[in-house]
C-alpha cells in the first residue's frame, strides 16, 4: 500500500468536507469552504498517480474552480455516467453542473492569471426545496434519481432525467438527516439522522421499509456528518456512528431481516464515513495452486473524528490496514476509485490523502459478468438491466423539437400498420425502438411463446419456427419456415400445389417452396398469417403465384434463407413457374438440412433446361438476375458455362461496375511477346477473331473489335469500332486487341504486345500508348478512370483527366496468401477506387490516400454471421444493393441477417459483434469513397448505438460530425466527408437519437449547437 498526500490540493486552508473521483478516473471534486462562499473544486488525477505529471508544470493540477454555492459545501457527488455533478452546501440549494464543450480557458474571478480554469463546468439546474443546510447528496445505480438529505429532517428525491422535477420528499426523521446511500440493486434508500434512528425507504412506493433504532440510542449529534454505505453486492448496510457498549462502532445492518448482529469496533471517537469499494472480490491465487472455490467478499474503509482512517474486508475479523494520525482533524469523506484500488480521504483540517493499493492485498476483482451474476442468483435480476426503463415510457418530453419527431413517428408508424394487414399480427410493436420500456430481447422471448403448432398426418406435434427478424419491408412481420405443412390438407389448394410440385419433384416428397430473397422491391411481405389465409381462399381464380427458383444456385445460407414463404402482390396476374429444385433433398428429412444443401451445392448443376428454366423466370419477372461471378462459393464457379455458346455477359446490360472475370477464361493459346521473367500469376483472356461489348447504357454505346483486318509491312493490324448515339468512329491498332473496357468518358484497349491505349468517346487519343510489365489479366473504366490488372499480379489506377496515376504498379502478392488464391473479380468504382475481389472469398481495395489494401469483404467473416442489425434498418431507404461494398459483400449480407437468428450467442456478445461489423462496415464505405453506403450505414450504425444506449459513442459520433463551433488555426476538422455535409448528416442523424428518450439531453445539446451555427 502507498500513501500520498499532495499538497497542492487545498482550499486556501480552509476545511475540504466531500471528495468524490470521477467514474473515469481522470479527475476528482472537492467541496467545502471558500473565502466567503461554498467552493467546489475539480482536480486533475495524473498528478497525484504520477510523480512525473506532478513535477510536469504543463499538465494542470486544478481544472475547474465553481464558487456558485453561497455558503460551505457539504457533499459533492458525480452522476454514474460521469456527466454531471451535483453539489449541496449550507445555502440550502443543490447544484448540478455539466461540462460545457467548446469554450476556451477562463480565469477564476479576483484571481492571478495563474489559476485558469482548464475545463469549464457551468451549474445546469438549481433544485430548490431544502428549508436548511444541505448535508449529502446521491446519485441512484443508473442515475435515475438524485437523492439529497438536509437539517430540515427531509430527504427529497429529485427526477435526474428531468432536473428540477421533484419525485418526493421523505418525511419521518424528527433530527438533522446527515447521510444517504442507495442500494446497488435500487430497490431502496437508506438514511442516518441525529434522532438515533438509520431508516431504509422503499422505492417502489417511497414508503418506510425498516427503521433501525437499537445500534444507535446511546449516540449523540456529536459528528458534522453521517455518511452510510451499501456494499456492492447489496447484502450488507453500514452505518457511521454508532455505540456498543458505550464504544463508537461501524454497525452492520444485514439487508436479510435488517438484522444488526455485526459492527466494525475499533476507533476511539466516533465514525463519521463508512465507503464500500465498487468491487467484489475474490481471494488471489497463489501460482501453481488449485483453484479454491473461495467466497467473494467486499471491501469498506471506515473514517472517524479520532483522525484515523481503517480498511476492512468482510472475509477477515480484523481490520487489513489502520492508519493512525493521518489528519489533524476529523476525516469527513472516502471516495474510491472504479478500479477498486485507490482511494481519495479529505478532512475538516483542509488536505486530502490517496491510498493506493495492490491486487494482493485486496484480491482478484470480479468482472461485471460475475457482478452480475452474483445479482442474479441473489435478486433474481441483473443489474445491468433494472426497471427504470419502464420509467422510460412516461417520461415527459422537454424539447418541442423532440416532441415533434416523436409525432411523426408515431404517424408513420400508425400509416405502416395500414387496414391491410387486419391480422392479429398488426399489433405487434415494430422492433426497431425500444417500445414502452421493453427491450429487444423481451419482445423476442414473448413472440417465441406465441408458437404455432401443427400436426403432420402419423400425429407427429410440429412446432413451427418463426424467424424473428425485421424483414426489409419495414413492417413487422415474422414469416414461417417451411410453410408446406402448414396449409389445411383439406382446402383446394394445397392438394392442387401438391400435384403441381410432385410432378417436378420425385413423388411422395413434400417438396419445400422456396423465394427470392425478399430485398427485390417487388416482394412486399404482409404478416404471416395472411399469407396462409391468403392461399386458403384465394377466389379470384388465379393461382396464387408462388415461385421456386432452384436452390441449388444459391449459397448455402442463401437457400436456407430462401424458404422463407411470402405471397408477392405485384406479380399476382404471372402464372406460378415452377423450376425443378434439382435432387434436393426435402428439409422434412432426417438428414441435417444445410449439410443437405451443401453437398448439393458442390455437385456441378450444369443441367440445360434448369438455365433455361431461371431464364423463364428473370423473364417473366422483369429482374435481371445478378450475373453469377457473384455467386462465387469458395473457389468453385457455381455456373458453368459449356463450350461453344455465345458468351452471354459480353452483351449484357452492365451495372454501374464493369466485371470481367479472369478465373473463367482459359488462359491464352496464342504465344504472346515474351514477357519479362517475372511470374505470371494470373489468368489472361484469351485473344478471339472478333467481340463486341456495351460499353454504357447512358448514352448507349457499342464497342466491335476485329483482329487482324489486313497486314501491312508483316505487321498485323486490328480495327477497333465504336458508335455511340448512333455516331461511329473507328481507328487501327498495330497488335492484336486481346481485352478492352471503356466507360461513359473513356474507353481502353488493351493489345497483345502489352500496349495500353485509351481513347476519349469519341475517338480521340488521350495518353500515348503505355507498356505494361507483363500481359493485362483484367481491364475495366470508370468515369474518367482507367484500370489494368496484369497477369503478373500489378495494379494500376490512371487519372485520364489529370493524367496522373492514382496507383501505380502495386503488387497482388501481399493479398494472395496461399498458393490457390486467384482473383474471382474485380471493379473500378466511379471514384476511381479499385476494387478486387479473391477465389478465398475475401475482397480488398487499394487505399491511394493510405497507401495500402484494405479488407472490405470476407465471405467468411464471422462478425457478419453473427451481426444482427435487422431491427436498425431504415423502412423508407431501398437498402443500397447497387454501391461497390454491396456488390463485393454479395448475398453474404442475407445470410448473416439469418445466420443471426439461427445462433445462440448471448445479448451482450452479439452485441459487440453486431457493433464491430457496422463500424467495419462505416470504414469500408469510407476507403471505397461511396457516399451514398456510407450515409446508408452511419444512419444504421446511430440507431444501433441508441438502440443498444451506447452514449460515449453517440456523443463521440455526433461530436465528430459537428466539429468545433469556433474556428481556430488549430483544427484539422474537414466540414464534408466524401462530398456529403458533415452537419447535415448530423441533422439526419438527430431525428433518430429521438427513438429513445434516455438521449433527449444529447439531443437538446446538438440540437441547440446546430440552431446556433445556422444562424452564425
Amino acid at each position: 500500500m502507498k500513501l500520498l498526500k499532495p499538497s497542492w490540493v487545498s482550499h486556501n486552508g480552509k476545511p475540504i468536507f466531500s471528495v468524490d473521483i470521477h467514474p473515469d478516473g481522470t479527475k476528482f471534486a472537492t467541496g467545502g469552504q471558500g473565502e466567503d462562499s461554498g467552493k467546489v473544486m475539480i482536480w486533475n488525477m495524473a498528478p497525484v498517480l504520477r510523480e512525473e505529471d506532478e513535477k510536469n508544470e504543463n499538465i494542470p493540477k486544478m481544472l475547474c474552480q465553481m464558487d456558485n454555492h453561497l455558503a460551505c459545501v457539504n457533499c459533492v457527488r458525480w452522476s454514474n455516467n460521469g456527466l454531471y455533478l451535483a453539489s449541496g452546501g449550507d445555502d440550502k440549494l443543490v447544484m448540478v453542473w455539466k461540462r460545457a464543450a467548446f469554450i476556451g480557458p477562463s480565469t477564476v474571478f479576483g484571481s492571478s492569471s495563474k489559476l485558469a480554469n482548464v475545463e469549464q463546468w457551468r451549474c445546469v439546474t438549481i433544485l430548490r426545496n431544502h428549508t436548511g443546510d444541505v448535508m449529502d447528496v446521491a446519485w441512484s445505480p443508473h442515475d435515475v434519481w438524485l437523492a439529497s438529505c438536509s437539517v430540515d429532517n427531509t430527504i427529497v428525491i429529485w427526477n435526474a432525467r428531468k432536473f428540477p422535477e421533484m419525485v418526493m420528499c421523505l418525511r419521518g426523521h424528527t433530527g438533522l438527516v446527515k447521510g444517504l446511500t442507495w442500494d446497488p440493486v435500487g430497490k431502496y434508500i437508506a438514511s442516518q439522522a441525529d434522532d438515533h434512528s438509520l431508516r431504509v425507504w422503499r422505492t417502489v412506493d417511497w414508503q418506510m421499509e425498516a427503521n433501525i433504532t437499537k445500534p444507535f440510542s446511546e449516540c449523540g449529534g456529536t459528528t458534522h456528518v453521517l455518511r452510510l454505505s451499501w456494499s456492492p453486492d447489496g447484502q450488507y448496510l453500514v452505518s457511521a456512528h454508532a455505540m456498543n457498549n458505550s464504544g463508537p462502532t461501524a454497525q452492520i445492518v444485514e439487508r436479510d431481516g435488517w438484522k444488526t448482529n455485526m459492527d466494525f469496533v475499533g476507533h476511539r471517537k466516533a465514525v463519521t464515513v463508512v465507503k464500500f469499494n465498487p468491487k467484489i472480490f475474490k481471494k488471489k491465487q497463489k501460482n501453481g495452486s488449485a483453484p479454491k472455490p473461495g467466497c467473494p467478499y467486499c471491501c469498506c474503509a471506515v473514517g472517524s473524528k479520532d483522525r484515523s482512517l481503517s480498511v476492512w474486508l468482510t472475509s477477515l475479523k480484523r481490520p487489513l490496514v489502520v492508519i493512525h494520525d493521518l489528519f489533524d482533524k476529523s476525516i469527513m469523506d472516502i471516495s474510491w476509485t472504479l478500479t477498486g484500488l485507490g482511494m481519495l480521504v479529505c478532512s475538516m483540517d483542509g488536505t486530502v490523502a490517496y491510498l493506493d493499493f495492490s491486487l494482493d492485498e485486496l484480491g482478484d476483482p470480479l468482472n461485471e459478468e460475475e457482478k452480475n451474476s452474483i445479482h442474479q442468483n441473489i435478486y433474481g435480476k441483473s443489474l445491468a438491466i433494472t426497471s427504470t426503463e419502464a420509467q422510460l415510457s412516461t417520461t415527459i418530453i422537454e424539447n418541442p423539437e423532440m416532441l415533434k419527431y416523436q409525432q411523426e413517428r408515431q404517424n408513420t408508424a400508425q400509416a405502416n400498420f395500414g387496414p391491410s394487414s387486419a391480422g392479429p399480427e398488426s399489433s405487434t410493436p415494430k422492433l426497431n425502438s425500444v417500445m414502452n420500456g421493453e427491450s429487444l430481447e423481451d419482445i423476442r422471448k414473448n413472440l417465441l411463446k406465441k408458437q404455432v403448432e401443427t400436426r403432420t398426418a402419423d400425429g407427429r406435434r410440429r412446432i413451427t419456427p418463426l424467424c424473428i427478424a425485421q424483414l426489409d419491408t419495414g413492417d413487422f412481420s415474422p414469416a414461417l419456415f417451411n410453410s408446406a405443412p402448414i396449409l389445411p390438407s383439406g382446402s383446394s389448394m394445397s392438394n392442387q400445389l401438391t400435384s403441381q410440385l410432385s410432378s417436378d419433384s420425385s413423388p411422395g416428397q413434400a417438396s419445400s417452396l422456396g423465394l427470392r430473397p425478399s430485398h427485390d422491391p417487388m416482394l412486399t411481405s404482409p404478416p404471416a398469417n395472411s399469407a396462409v389465409k391468403g392461399l386458403e381462399d384465394n377466389k379470384d381464380g388465379v393461382k396464387s403465384s408462388l415461385l421456386l427458383t432452384s436452390a441449388s444456385k444459391i449459397e448455402p445460407m442463401k437457400a436456407l434463407d430462401s424458404r422463407f414463404t411470402e405471397r408477392s402482390k405485384a406479380t399476382q396476374g404471372v402464372t406460378a413457374v415452377i423450376s425443378s429444385i434439382s435432387g434436393l433433398t426435402p428439409l422434412d428429412r432426417p438428414k441435417d438440412g444445410l449439410s443437405a444443401l451443401i453437398d448439393l451445392m458442390n455437385k456441378d448443376d450444369t443441367s440445360s433446361d434448369s438455365e433455361d428454366k431461371m431464364a423463364n423466370i428473370n423473364k417473366n419477372l422483369s429482374f435481371s438476375k445478378r450475373k453469377p461471378e457473384l455467386l462465387l462459393d469458395g473457389a468453385e464457379v457455381v455456373e458453368k458455362r459449356k463450350k461453344g455458346r455465345p458468351r452471354k455477359d459480353k452483351m449484357a446490360a452492365p451495372s454501374t461496375f464493369t466485371q470481367i472475370t479472369p478465373a473463367e477464361r482459359e488462359p491464352s493459346r496464342v504465344a504472346a511477346p515474351p514477357a519479362p521473367p517475372a511470374a505470371l500469376k494470373l489468368p489472361t483472356p484469351s485473344i478471339k477473331k472478333a467481340f463486341s461489348l456495351q460499353v454504357s447504357m447512358e448514352p448507349s454505346m457499342f464497342l466491335e473489335v476485329e483482329n487482324e483486318v489486313s497486314v501491312v509491312a508483316g505487321s498485323k493490324l486490328s480495327q477497333l469500332r465504336c458508335s455511340r448515339d448512333g455516331r461511329d468512329w473507328n481507328t487501327l491498332l498495330p497488335s492484336s486487341v486481346v481485352t478492352a473496357a471503356g466507360s461513359s468518358d473513356v474507353l481502353a484497349v488493351a493489345c497483345q504486345d502489352r500496349m495500353l491505349s485509351v481513347f476519349s468517346s469519341c475517338g480521340r487519343r488521350l495518353l500515348p500508348a503505355i507498356q505494361l510489365a507483363t500481359p493485362v489479366s483484367a481491364l475495366h473504366c470508370s468515369a474518367h478512370f482507367v484500370m489494368a490488372l496484369t497477369a503478373g499480379a500489378t495494379l494500376s489506377v490512371w487519372d485520364v483527366q489529370k493524367q496522373k496515376a492514382l496507383v501505380k504498379n502495386e503488387s497482388l502478392l501481399t493479398i494472395l496468401s496461399g498458393a490457390d488464391t486467384t482473383v474471382s473479380q474485380s471493379l473500378l468504382t466511379q471514384q476511381g477506387v479499385p476494387v478486387i475481389g479473391l477465389s478465398n472469398g475475401k475482397s480488398y481495395c487499394f487505399s491511394s490516400s493510405l497507401e495500402t489494401w484494405t479488407l472490405i469483404a470476407d465471405k467468411g467473416d464471422s462478425l457478419v454471421q453473427c451481426a444482427d442489425f435487422r431491427s436498425c434498418l431504415p423502412t423508407h431507404d431501398a437498402p443500397v444493393s447497387s454501391g461497390p461494398l454491396a456488390v463485393m459483400q454479395g448475398r453474404n449480407l442475407n445470410a448473416g441477417r439469418l445466420a443471426s437468428r439461427l445462433s445462440s450467442t448471448p445479448h451482450h456478445l452479439q452485441q459487440s459483434m453486431t457493433l464491430a461489423f457496422l463500424e467495419n462496415q462505416l470504414a469500408s464505405a469510407l476507403t471505397l469513397q461511396s457516399a451514398q453506403e456510407y450515409r446508408y450505414w452511419l444512419l444504421i450504425y446511430a440507431r444501433f448505438l441508441v438502440n443498444e444506449g451506447s452514449e460515449y459513442r453517440l456523443r463521440e459520433l455526433c461530436k465528430e460530425l459537428l466539429g468545433p463551433v469556433h474556428k481556430s488555426a488549430a483544427t484539422a476538422w474537414e466540414p464534408t466527408t466524401l462530398g456529403l455535409r458533415k452537419r447535415e448528416l448530423l441533422r439526419e442523424v438527430l431525428p433518430v437519437i429521438v427513438e429513445n428518450l434516455r438521449f433527449q439531453r444529447l439531443f437538446t445539446e446538438y440540437q441547440d449547437q446546430l440552431e446556433l451555427l445556422r444562424n452564425k
